[in-house]
């Protein structure tokens, strides 16, 4: 019975040997099908392992979020009946949270096919764990709405949720967006609100600071283009 391996990949740029455990790159080392939410950045990040491996003879199938499903259920229908193990790539970090990983995860236990995830970074649980908030009740909620004032009623709402629960609310922007959603962060939570930036995540200009709303609108820092996770309690 073949196996897919959900392997993560690195966060931030040459820190493959600093991040990435050696499972990693042996299970690489004999996999030649996979799913990757990104192939240009699949096929890049094999390439800078440097294994040896060739990377034309791999066979790639895109698993986006406009991927039908049932043309992900169809390929890997395929590599079952080839008898061949694959990989799932996220286009950074773990695949199959907050990004669209689940989907042939979801159709590999149908199949009966082993489920085999590997050790890597996340920048969701890494956010959390360096941001001095609830790891014991936390909700990760992925991308707010780009209406302003529709992300304005959602911030409300967590706040809110975060105030009444004492749980941690997470979430995220696309990067160059970045800097619109800390200014509606700072115009709708209140002031004594503790709000957790963590950008660039295991890169060596990476930053992690929790600080109030209040504290923040003192000191914002430019955060356009960089992989950024927000922590709000």
């Amino acid at each position: 019975m073949p196996t897919l391996y959900l392997i993560p990949t690195v966060l931030a740029e040459e820190t493959a040997e600093q991040v990435l455990p050696t499972q990693v790159r042996e299970v690489i080392g004999h996999t030649d099908v996979f799913f990757a939410e990104d192939i240009r950045t699949a096929r890049r990040f094999i390439s800078s392992l440097k294994l040896g491996k060739v990377i034309d003879d791999l066979t790639f199938y895109e698993l986006s979020k406009d991927t039908p499903e049932a043309e992900t259920r169809q390929q890997l229908q395929t590599v079952l009946e080839q008898n061949r193990n694959a990989g799932v790539m996220s286009e950074a970090g773990c695949p199959g949270v907050a990004d669209p990983g689940a989907v042939v995860v979801g159709f590999a236990h149908r199949l009966g096919i082993k489920v085999v995830p590997l050790v890597g970074p996340s920048s969701i649980l890494l956010a959390l764990m360096a941001s001095g908030m609830s790891g014991q009740s936390f909700v990760f909620h992925g991308y707010l709405p780009i209406d302003r004032q529709d992300r304005g009623r959602t911030l409300r709402h967590l706040e809110k949720e975060a105030r009444q629960r004492q749980q941690t609310q997470i979430f995220m922007e696309t990067p160059y967006r970045n800097n619109q959603l800390l200014s509606d962060i700072l115009t709708n939570c209140q002031p004594d609100s503790r709000l957790c930036i963590a950008c660039n995540l295991t890169a060596p200009d990476a930053l992690v600071r929790t600080l109030t709303i209040r504290e923040w609108k003192a000191a914002q820092p430019d955060l356009h283009k960089k992989p950024t996770v927000f922590l709000l309690l």
